[in-house]
């Protein structure tokens, strides 16, 4: 009788999902490229619709400007837009632009369970 407790528990706590936890590592999702910045400029203090060209974007892929993220369209594959605000363009002088494909649980957007983020390409504000 305390043969068949044992192995009804055991049965029991292995049919529940009692057990370890998996111990795979977060993964780096596909990293974004972008080729060019239409425009590459724009006049300080004037809000300015960006275009970001380039491979790899993910379906919620973000243009980051100057640190920060923008809210961000893909209005096709390759192509992201944002229109960046005059707060942003208030001081003159270069500013970094990337792309981040975010992660997510199972790495569906990107291909990882971890945000990867682009390359910087140079956008000057005059």
């Amino acid at each position: 009788m305390k043969l068949l407790t044992v192995l009804l528990l055991c049965a029991v706590a292995i049919g529940c999902g009692y057990g370890s936890k998996s111990t795979t590592p977060p993964t780096p999702g596909v990293m974004p490229t972008i080729t060019q910045l239409n425009p590459t400029t724009v006049i300080h203090g004037n809000p300015v619709a960006l275009e970001v060209d380039g491979t790899s974007f993910a379906a919620n892929a973000v243009i980051n400007f100057g640190g920060s993220a923008q809210t961000t369209t893909s209005p096709s594959a390759g192509k992201l837009q944002a229109t960046i605000p005059s707060s942003a363009t208030a001081t003159a002088g270069p500013v970094p632009v990337t792309v981040t494909n975010p992660g997510s649980p199972g790495g569906i957007y990107g291909g990882g369970t971890t945000p990867v983020t682009s390359a910087p390409m140079t956008f000057t504000i005059n």
